[in-house]
């Protein structure tokens, strides 16, 4: 090989020598910007980077979540590793941290140096520059590792035969060295999100993958029975299959088939970063019936084919859309004694951390000794290069959360409260102690099966029974990350795991809120303060980084609903009166919502576009929608109070289903735009008052779409 095919950009090498003189496809200017980006910033500015530009290209290819499809794969530098299609090298950089060598794979030049510069300290990588069936025979048949992430649907672009997909693997397999693995991230063709209103990803067009391609076309997703059966077609015996949620591309939880998802934990399915979409139904709901009827295998919205021997790995859970010092997974494994449950930091800056989580677990299990409470054992370990680690014990049960929201589907108001009162009964040993776990929530808290009371010789019934868990002689703590040396009254921490339980599902709204307030003995007062609290916490935890969430918001690629659509059918006249919904924990019903102006409330205009509302709404309410006409339109929020406390336009106590176009200000490109106000958590009096303070421009739907198109809004 002449030394001329070779160029280097830092450490990184790029072999040119099948590289056909020109970049065959491109996505335009974006990857000018990249390749600007790449050069001239550290990837610590990357985040910065991300917020600024609001684009879904720039946070696809840079944000560091894309790392997590690959980061657990068991690698040591004795390892070899293929990455085949490493575009722009948004999983070059976690391959090469724990590999011994990385080879690449990539046909776009220009994509190819946006990887090299981004990754150009790294010494253990090269990229072959050129059409994978020029570069596959130069390739050696040795390597540990083969990587196919977002690549084998494109195999038949790039296989010219009768069947693509079974023969790219057959090539592929020629290169992995005895005992190694072959790794494929893909979309599933009947991921729920597509059944839900999302556009197929490669092809931007609704339900696609479902329809089986009619439209053609070289891209092919598959369901898992699909691409398990062509692994079988081309020899491989042993398979694994995992489950990344919410998807490959930014997963933040990896299942498998040996740790499935619980009901209640499937609630991040808000995808639509790069596309405008259409809701047809609440996906955690009906995953939470996907997962009650043991179909989420079929319905899950990516997979993660591990073709080899099994891992011993079974779950995995990334906690990197935080502060760097607070960056963890955690990790289910299975070993020759039984399940383990580890927690690694994921950068050193958060090894501080991860030691304090083991002391803190010695104080809790000090401070609730003796108790019904038992905190779940925790070990400080130390890796082969001194990285701290913590081992945890595995224990089966289920959680206080899945519990709670059984009793409320079986309309059990009464067991509910018996559970919460066991609950505030054995969080409160030791409250005076100068040591607290903040975050005892109900998903931290494990009742275990096979004891006492629900061990499996008593009846389906019996275990149901909620005196199973009453009686149960330890409910187990299973997380002490956020524990602080102070203590912390009992009912502050209840009010948080409350507040975190019902703003997580509307279905659990039902439950009145101002009976466990009573039951707390928490004024209103005193609930605005914890619940201010709560957003320093949040802040405290992910710094100034936007959530994943909040850069949906900011890319701003608007939701539809069935309602946009029946409101459109229907061509009723224009109605720009504001209409109130109250939700008394049946959802928001049109028999239980009024019209201020006709119920004699007040509601003043003050020139074109402002609008002030001041409406009185009953005890007992769990949330309250404004429905500020029926048009399209901009709003301008001036305020929004409860009682005459000012109501964030942050967070979760606030939805829109417009999207955020500046300082307060909000585009509804639908014909039923409506704000939802959470009442968790906010004072409560027998009459409540509620303010808005609104500037509406009605602006016609088509306009504001084609200028969102246009890059203007978003």
């Amino acid at each position: 090989m002449s030394d001329s095919m070779i160029e280097e950009i830092g450490k990184i090498k790029l072999d040119l020598t099948h590289y056909p003189g020109e970049d065959l496809y491109c996505d335009g200017e974006i990857e000018d910007e990249l390749l600007a980006i790449a050069r001239d910033c550290a990837a610590v500015e990357y985040q910065k980077i991300i917020e600024e530009r609001k684009s879904w290209e720039i946070l696809y290819h840079l944000s560091p979540l894309r790392e997590n499809i690959v980061e657990w794969l068991p690698m040591n530098r004795a390892m070899k590793v293929l990455e085949v299609g490493s575009g722009c090298g948004a999983i070059t950089g976690a391959l090469a941290k724990r590999a011994g060598e990385v080879t690449c794979v990539e046909l776009s030049k220009k994509r190819s140096m946006i990887n090299a510069y981004r990754h150009m300290e790294a010494d253990n990588v090269t990229i072959h520059v050129g059409n994978f069936q020029d570069v596959e025979p130069d390739l050696p048949e040795d390597y540990d590792y083969i990587c196919l992430i977002g690549v084998f649907e494109y195999a038949q672009a790039y296989i010219g035969s009768e069947t693509p997909y079974d023969d790219f693997l057959r090539i592929i397999k020629k290169h992995l060295k005895p005992g190694g693995h072959i790794a494929i991230a893909i979309e599933n063709k009947f991921g729920l999100k597509y059944w839900a209103g999302c556009r197929e990803d490669h092809l931007g067009t609704y339900f696609s993958g479902i329809e089986d391609y009619p439209e053609g076309g070289v891209v092919r997703t598959f369901t898992r029975d699909g691409l398990l059966a062509i692994a079988k077609r081309c020899g491989f015996s042993e398979t694994q299959m995992y489950y990344p949620y919410p998807d490959y591309k930014f997963m933040t939880t990896l299942y498998s088939d040996k740790r499935l998802p619980n009901r209640g934990e499937l609630s991040n399915n808000m995808r639509n970063f790069d596309r405008d979409r259409i809701q047809l139904f609440d996906e955690k709901r009906v995953f939470d019936t996907v997962l009650k009827e043991g179909q989420f295998p079929l319905f899950s919205n990516s997979y993660m084919l591990l073709l080899g021997s099994a891992l011993s790995e079974e779950y995995v859970k990334y906690s990197n859309d935080r502060k760097e010092e607070f960056q963890i997974k955690t990790l289910q494994r299975s070993t020759g004694f039984g399940r383990i449950i580890e927690k690694h930091p994921l950068s050193e800056s958060a090894w501080k951390h991860i030691e304090a989580t083991a002391a803190a677990c010695e104080k809790l299990a000090e401070r609730y000794e003796g108790s019904l409470l038992h905190v779940n054992e925790c070990k400080l370990e130390k890796s082969g290069d001194g990285t701290p680690y913590i081992t945890i014990k595995y224990l089966e049960g289920r959680t206080l959360e899945e519990i709670l929201d059984e009793r409320l589907e079986k309309n059990d108001e009464e067991g509910f409260h018996r559970l919460f009162d066991e609950y505030l009964k054995r969080i409160s040993w030791g409250e005076e102690k100068e040591i607290a776990d903040y975050d005892l929530i109900f998903a931290n808290l494990l009742i275990p099966q096979g004891s006492n009371s629900c061990d499996g010789k008593r009846s389906q019934k019996q275990k149901n029974d909620i005196e199973c868990y009453l009686n149960e002689e330890k409910w187990g703590l299973i997380d002490c990350e956020w524990t602080f040396d102070k203590a912390v009254e009992t009912k502050e921490i209840a009010f948080r795991a409350l507040y975190c339980y019902f703003l997580e599902d509307e279905k659990r709204n039902g439950l009145n809120p101002d009976l466990i307030m009573e039951k707390l003995q928490i004024e209103p007062a005193e609930a605005e303060q914890y619940r201010r609290q709560e957003m320093k916490f949040q802040k405290y935890v992910t710094g100034k980084r936007l959530s994943m969430a909040e850069l949906r918001e900011a890319i701003g690629q608007p939701v539809y609903t069935l309602t946009d659509f029946g409101e459109e059918l229907r061509k009723k006249p224009a109605d720009n009166r504001i209409q109130i919904y109250e939700d008394t924990g049946k959802g928001f019903l049109e028999e239980q919502s009024f019209f201020p102006e006709e119920d004699g409330e007040q509601v003043l205009r003050t020139g074109e576009g402002t609008v002030e509302v001041s409406v009185r709404i009953a005890r007992g309410r769990s949330a309250v929608r404004l429905d500020p006409g029926n048009r399209a339109c901009v709003i301008y929020m001036k305020s929004i109070r409860w009682n005459g406390e000012e109501i964030p336009l942050k967070g979760k106590q606030l939805q829109m289903n417009g999207f955020k176009i500046g300082e307060d200000t909000y585009a509804f490109p639908t014909d039923d735009p409506n704000i939802t106000l959470s009442l968790w958590g906010l004072s409560s009096e027998e009459e409540n008052h509620l303010e808005a303070v609104m500037e509406i421009t009605v602006m016609p739907a088509e306009t504001m779409k084609h200028l969102q198109k246009r890059g203007l809004f978003g």
